[in-house]
């Protein structure tokens, strides 16, 4: 069995996503052929270090698969304990606040999105913080309009949670349900079951402007809840992050709460 079908069949062992499977397999593969190794089984933390060390990244994010993909390989199947993959180091990550549109723009812009399948998609996204793999997983039957939940399953980390829906955002989904007639995921694409993450991303550029992406989203409904006096810790919960730490982003970038502060002079 080839070297990457291997690495492949522990990850999914290890019950990694399908993505993170296929981008880290991605990743090893370049590996082995840049420094084109005849024998995977042979290579040594020092070569994984070296190559590491002297590679030029286009982004600290991309830098940290690699290294995530390297560590992996070396740990399931060159069989390297935790202490010596110690050596191979991350690099600390910037510190950059997440770019948000201003929530008055926002649903100014979603009352006068005409197409309901643009109209519905935006809104889960900002009304309620979706990730976009979220938005187009989600399934006729996880919409709970009797207790006015959304049931998302299988999220980033593996997690299912929970989160409420408007009764705006539901009556936007029903007249769209009327309309498009989906079959299985609330969402179908022209020539698949499924719509694509690439589709709600152009969605996003074709209402709102090109310097924005799906997340920029998010990060607008979470920093709104933030605003309109939602406790910290029930947003975790709503955006599914394990860390509080990484929820109190939204405290830095409240334009409300800036606003608010009393300077000393």
């Amino acid at each position: 069995m080839r070297i990457i079908d291997v690495y492949k069949q522990k990850l999914k062992f290890k019950n990694y996503s399908l993505k993170t499977i296929e981008t880290y397999s991605c990743y090893l593969s370049k590996f082995i052929i840049d420094l084109n190794i005849k024998d995977p089984y042979q290579i040594s933390l020092k070569q994984i270090k070296n190559y590491l060390e002297n590679k030029e990244y286009s982004s600290i994010s991309k830098q940290n698969q690699i290294i995530g993909a390297l560590k992996l390989f070396a740990r399931y199947i060159l069989n390297k304990k935790d202490v010596h993959l110690k050596k191979i180091e991350r690099p600390k990550k910037e510190k950059k606040l997440p770019l948000v549109i201003e929530s008055d723009f926002l649903k100014y812009t979603i009352n006068n999105i005409e197409n309901l399948k643009h109209k519905s998609i935006i809104m889960l996204g900002f009304g309620c913080a979706m990730r976009v793999s979220e938005v187009i997983n989600l399934k006729i039957t996880d919409i709970d309009s009797k207790r006015m939940l959304i049931h998302i399953r299988n999220a980033k980390g593996k997690k299912d949670r929970i989160v409420p829906i408007s009764e705006n955002i539901l009556k936007t989904l029903r007249n769209y349900f009327k309309k498009y007639k989906p079959v299985n995921h609330l969402f179908n694409g022209q020539f698949k079951n499924q719509y694509s993450a690439e589709s709600c991303n152009k969605i996003v550029k074709k209402h709102l402007g090109a310097n924005y992406h799906f997340h920029t989203l998010r990060h607008s409904g979470a920093t709104t809840m933030h605003e309109n006096g939602t406790d910290l810790a029930l947003i975790q919960k709503l955006l599914g992050h394990n860390n509080i730490k990484t929820t109190m982003i939204y405290t830095h970038i409240s334009q409300k709460a800036i606003q608010n502060i009393s300077l000393p002079i």
